[in-house]
């Protein structure tokens, strides 16, 4: 009896764990997208101003060791199902059908961008999982990008943390100078969506700083990062391989598989959307929902990140994206002219 009396106590105790760290994250979701109803705030979005809070709160609050199970649930797990369901947003067909240039934009974007990143971060001494997930985050999409790739390069929660807050520091701050600078870029309405749309980090930066070029502009702007969305799916399977093979040749893990779920239920909800099988209002609460689990999500990596790491390397880490952030400006610039995108 006294055995299964310690049982049902553990497990009781586990249980409480979890729901007191699923809890935390709940109420620190709740503030976060009440917080986004504030235009500056509106910018960074729920997911960033989620991992901000949870920093703080991990500063200011004690975080009982209790509620641990709980965070690292919802840091771990919703990390993947919100990646999953955020691939609702994606359609391929729309796509296709901005032309290859625009493909082709994409794609040398995210090359230079993540290459530039690896490059740069040996010379900052910056980690290679760290400059990694601010490389990706600038060349894809922010957030999601970084939620994505962050599994399987194995890259630790403080990592995760601190790639995120400085992709929503940089990009919020590069919508503004875009906003400021439309006027002397002598760029068409088309031209100066793609720019936007090519260049800045995530989906709510490109509409930002769009939407001072017009309609055409934003829908443009749009449909341009859309397609850096969709090559997150190769993206994140070469990133995960080179991780993977180096721990394989060190003889320190078994090689993970080559297409993890996650980013195949990515490419499955984007296919989905792609074939309008679902009315409008499905696919909206289906993104919903994914928006909530990641900022779940991002709210369980903030309540983890140690403040030692923010010391160390969090300079060097926010002059790398910096850096990066303006060579991804110099380049879409250049190839705008290149292509002759008008």
């Amino acid at each position: 009896m006294l055995q299964i009396a310690i049982i049902v106590k553990n497990y009781r105790n586990k249980l409480m764990g979890l729901v007191q760290g699923l809890g935390l994250t709940v109420v620190l979701t709740i503030l976060a997208q009440r917080l986004t109803e504030y235009p500056l705030l509106s910018i960074m979005g729920s997911m960033v101003i989620a991992i901000l809070l949870g920093f703080a709160w991990r500063i200011v609050m004690e975080v009982p060791a209790s509620a641990g199970k709980g965070i690292n649930f919802a840091a771990k797990n919703f990390l993947k199902i919100g990646v999953v369901l955020i691939g609702i947003r994606l359609d391929i067909t729309q796509l296709l059908a901005s032309g290859p240039k625009i493909i082709l934009l994409d794609a040398i974007v995210i090359v230079f961008t993540i290459t530039f990143f690896w490059w740069m971060g040996k010379r900052l001494l910056v980690t290679r999982r760290l400059a990694a997930l601010i490389g990706v985050g600038t060349a894809v999409c922010g957030a999601s990008a970084i939620a994505a790739v962050a599994p399987l390069i194995h890259s630790d929660d403080d990592e995760t943390a601190l790639a995120v807050a400085i992709i929503a520091l940089l990009g919020t701050l590069e919508a503004v100078i875009y906003i400021v600078l439309h006027p002397f870029l002598t760029l068409s309405p088309y031209a100066y969506g793609v720019f936007a749309g090519s260049t800045l980090h995530e989906v709510g930066h490109v509409v930002t700083a769009a939407i001072v070029g017009g309609k055409s502009s934003m829908e443009i702007a749009v449909l341009t990062k859309l397609g850096r969305v969709a090559l997150l799916i190769p993206v994140a399977l070469v990133m995960g391989y080179l991780f993977n093979r180096n721990k394989k040749a060190q003889g320190n893990e078994t090689p993970k598989p080559v297409i993890p779920w996650f980013i195949l239920g990515f490419l499955t909800f984007s296919l989905i959307n792609s074939l309008n099988i679902l009315t409008h209002d499905v696919e909206q609460t289906i993104l919903n929902v994914s928006i909530i689990l990641l900022t779940m999500a991002m709210a369980g990596l903030g309540l983890n990140v140690e403040v030692k790491l923010l010391r160390r390397v969090g300079t060097r880490s926010l002059l790398l994206g910096a850096v990066g952030a303006l060579a991804l400006a110099v380049l879409g610039r250049s190839l705008i002219t290149l292509l002759q995108i008008a």
